[in-house]
């Protein structure tokens, strides 16, 4: 792990859960259509420039923010922290890292109040507050229920060359590790971390970065993830139906990828596992394990590894992208490449008892 972040002496700020993503669209109509007519999500307020977007579930302001702008990307992974002074802390944190802070005590979009925005030492543009304008909670709208309902904001994905030098980082900043992906020799590959009590609020996965992967929303059943399938299908856009649906061995849960019209990730999601427990095990999964990205054994398509979404700094411009140096988890994933398996020879598996060639 090459040039590690250093450890701050000051506390690192008291992290809640992922709370919103903001990313920048290309056509603001074209996008509304895509997020409010076909996904489902739910308009708390608009602009000619902005979309607030929330889930059903949700009393904060929003947990997605469609910005008008002239390249497709992200301006901001944001997180809530337990209290005002944390952001304070957040602050403190990243000033004491050598990182570009910005603070508005209005907040950087509507309904959130005093926050701190930071380019971490990752690249990525991260946000914490705590003031937020409540809204209606729509869980008993029955009337505004859809057959594909998006109920959460469950998780971000990020893209970075160095994923053990991430984990250390994120580590410091308070998160746990679910589960994550190694080879023999002890390379991580990917990595699932949480503040609240589910498998993950964001992920590293190794490759081209700073990128945003995808952000992903959970409904309650994968019937829901069906009927979007059939939704996409009826409307003659199943070619933004990238992968699944299928299902996850690594947070064993139910998922279906789909970009947006600007070719932004997102997942859909649900099924995962609670993690509260303060002794909660962490999975380590073979990278070379094929059911590890899918429990059924199905190929990931090339994009998944090799597309993501370009991120920006606190100006507004895209942050360079560095290339991965070290092993690329691809050669050992895509195509029939004689590298992954679903049963050893050894007999091990992530779930031990299987031989090759053994009865099932």
């Amino acid at each position: 792990m090459a040039n590690p972040i250093p450890t701050p002496s000051v506390p690192a700020p008291d992290i809640v859960r992922c709370a919103y993503m903001e990313i920048v669209v290309t056509d603001l109509a074209t996008s509304r259509e895509f997020y409010v007519d076909v996904l489902g999500l739910h308009v708390t307020e608009e602009d000619e420039n902005t979309i607030y977007l929330r889930s059903l579930e949700e009393f904060i302001h929003h947990n997605l923010v469609l910005r008008k702008g002239p390249v497709a990307a992200v301006a901001a992974f944001a997180y809530r922290v337990k209290s005002p002074a944390e952001v304070d802390a957040a602050e403190a944190y990243y000033r004491e890292l050598g990182c570009r802070t910005e603070r508005r005590r209005d907040g950087f979009t509507r309904g959130v109040g005093d926050s701190v925005r930071v380019e971490d030492p990752l690249g990525f543009p991260y946000e914490f507050f705590y003031d937020v304008e409540h809204v209606e909670r729509l869980t008993q709208r029955y009337d505004l229920y859809s057959a594909g309902e998006l109920v959460r904001l469950d998780h971000f994905n990020q893209v970075t060359p160095d994923v053990p030098r991430g984990r250390a980082y994120l580590e410091d900043l308070g998160f746990r590790v679910s589960e994550d992906i190694q080879d023999s020799d002890g390379v991580t590959y990917a990595v699932w971390m949480h503040r609240k009590q589910t498998v993950h609020d964001t992920a590293l996965t190794g490759g081209n970065g700073p990128r945003m992967h995808h952000v992903a929303f959970a409904t309650h059943e994968k019937h829901n993830i069906i009927q979007i399938c059939d939704k996409m299908g009826a409307l003659r856009i199943s070619d933004r139906i990238e992968r699944g649906p299928g299902r996850h061995g690594v947070s064993n849960a139910f998922y279906l990828y789909i970009l947006d019209p600007d070719g932004h990730r997102i997942e859909i999601y649900c099924q995962d596992y609670y993690t509260g427990d303060p002794d909660n095990p962490t999975i380590t999964w073979d990278v070379h394990d094929n059911q590890r990205r899918d429990w059924w054994g199905n190929a990931v398509v090339p994009s998944w590894y090799s597309e993501a979404s370009l991120v920006l700094d606190l100006d507004g411009n895209p942050q360079p992208v560095v290339e991965r140096e070290d092993r690329s988890e691809m050669a050992v994933t895509v195509g029939a490449d004689g590298f992954s398996y679903t049963r050893r020879d050894d007999g091990g598996t992530p779930a031990e008892g299987f031989k090759l060639g053994s009865q099932l």
